[in-house]
């Protein structure tokens, strides 16, 4: 692997050998919103509806449907768009810890899908990976039980090589879990009221209204000119009560965020991807690499008007350095009350490495990781059940990368030696690697071992992840042997379509 830096005045670019070629990436040449404070707010955001359930035989059963359809984002101009249930993204689900829920998902697209339920521990069967697919006109039935804290989750397709353009054409919605303790806290959660989802995305659009999908000149991938939330462009929020707790996604396929508030104002930080903080921290500022998520409480005053901001991210991501508006809070001229946020939200056992049966390394660079593409065939290493791990997972390039693993949430033991920052206490699943830092992290393989199908650990920039940026591991029992096949017709193809 070779890296060269070219520094040329004023157009910083930053040519990095990767697989199938060298990519540049140029500060100047990044499709870049517009600049912060020149959005107009025009449109009342739109909330995605909980999705109906219904309970048989003591499960609760949802129903999804992949749908091909148009959407009119603005200017009348419509665009072609995949969705669950509907024209863009899909409706919330919504289930609580101890329940065994089932999704009937059905294809109704002209190719294949997934269902991958980001952030959820389950079975690797019904993890919705690239193992899972799901062909034209068929029904796939994944059920098991809810069995981790309350938190913010998502729903996106997993389709091995095609995901970035499934996701970016407007397959992904939220997937909410609550638990007892969560419900005893007095913060806001009533839903679409003082309880927002906020799937933050980009894009740009062709003339004929059609998305833009060229990846052009950037390592990341796509990158797009306009912010969509919940497929709003240019949105607001009409704020009712005095506190509002903002659910925030990075739903973008390559875009790393820095939200903040556009005066600068602290709000509370209460939760990361896999739930709740053990005590909220005081912000102004959450970075938020794709597919992280974060909740944070916003408190506002009667008739004020404040811009949910994206700031530049750490220079170290080397993401660009555009600050530009996501979502304007528009308090309403008389707030309903909202008690302040507890001093103590959950019950976080502390982050211990000392029973770790192994420590793995994991190095991103190009689109490999050490030095491999995926492979469907090949389990990179196997688990064994009611073990923990550690893992150092280090970015060698100086461009962006992620980390996600599948049916785990993490613990941050370390990040170059130090003491992770607060907003990175809590449980996670996703994690935005800065060049040339180890993070050392903590992992544990709970429960659900299975010889044969297996879970996978990415670069959640997706285009990464289409070129083969992947790998895959299964989770057996005391002395099980590893079973892994490859699928019938896999060719292991990376590329973008």
């Amino acid at each position: 692997m070779v890296v060269t830096l070219i520094a040329i005045p004023l157009v910083p670019i930053v040519a990095v050998v990767a697989a199938g070629g060298i990519w540049f990436a140029s500060n100047s040449a990044r499709a870049t919103p517009p600049a912060a404070g020149t959005v107009e707010f025009s449109r009342p955001l739109a909330v995605p509806p909980l999705a109906p359930s219904r309970v048989e035989d003591g499960v609760r059963v949802f129903e999804l449907s992949a749908d091909e359809a148009a959407t009119t984002f603005e200017d009348g101009r419509s665009t072609p768009t995949l969705g669950y249930n509907g024209s863009y993204l899909g409706p919330t689900l919504v289930a609580s810890r101890g329940e065994q829920v089932r999704v009937h998902v059905a294809n109704r697209l002209d190719r294949a899908t997934t269902v991958h339920w980001h952030g959820m521990h389950l079975p690797a069967a019904m993890d919705g990976g690239p193992h899972a697919p799901i062909a034209p006109g068929a029904t796939w039935h994944p059920g098991w039980e809810v069995d981790q804290p309350a938190a913010t989750l998502w729903y996106h397709p997993h389709l091995h090589a095609l995901t970035r353009e499934q996701v970016d054409a407007g397959l992904a919605g939220m997937f909410l879990l609550r638990d007892e303790e969560e419900a005893s806290l007095s913060l806001p959660r009533q839903y679409g009221v003082d309880d927002i989802p906020v799937i933050v995305q980009d894009r740009s659009f062709n003339a004929d209204g059609s998305f833009a999908g060229s990846i052009g000149m950037q390592f990341d991938g796509v990158l797009g000119d306009t912010i969509l939330v919940n497929g709003t462009v240019a949105p607001y929020l009409d704020v009712t009560t005095e506190r509002v707790r903002l659910r925030l996604l990075n739903g973008s396929s390559a875009r790393m965020y820095d939200f903040g508030l556009a005066d600068g104002r602290e709000f509370d930080l209460i939760a990361s991807d896999g739930g709740l903080l053990a005590e909220p921290v005081a912000s102004t500022s959450v970075p938020l690499s794709p597919g992280e998520r974060a909740e944070i409480v916003v408190t506002v005053e009667p008739g004020e008007r404040v811009a949910l901001r994206s700031n530049p991210p750490d220079p170290a991501l080397h993401a660009g350095s555009a600050s530009f508006d996501v979502l304007e809070l528009r308090a309403t001229a008389s707030l309903a009350p909202r008690p302040e946020v507890p001093a103590e939200l959950a019950s976080l056992p502390a982050a211990d490495a000392g029973d770790a049966v192994a420590e793995r390394s994991f190095v991103m660079s190009g689109h490999n990781i050490n030095d491999r593409q995926m492979d469907r065939g090949r389990a990179d290493f196997t688990a064994t059940v009611d073990t923990s791990e550690v893992w150092t997972v280090r970015n060698e390039n100086p461009l962006p990368h992620s980390f996600h693993v599948h049916d785990t949430q993490f613990r941050v033991l370390s990040v170059d030696g130090s003491p992770p920052p607060a907003r990175l206490a809590g449980l996670k699943d996703t994690i935005a690697l800065e060049w040339s830092r180890d993070y050392r992290i903590l992992v544990r393989f709970e429960d659900y071992a299975d010889p044969t199908t297996p879970y996978m650990y990415h670069c959640h920039l997706l285009w990464h992840e289409d070129q083969g940026m992947m790998g895959q591991f299964l989770v057996v029992a005391p002395g099980q042997r590893p079973e892994l096949k490859r699928p019938e017709g896999d060719s292991d193809d990376h590329h973008d379509h």
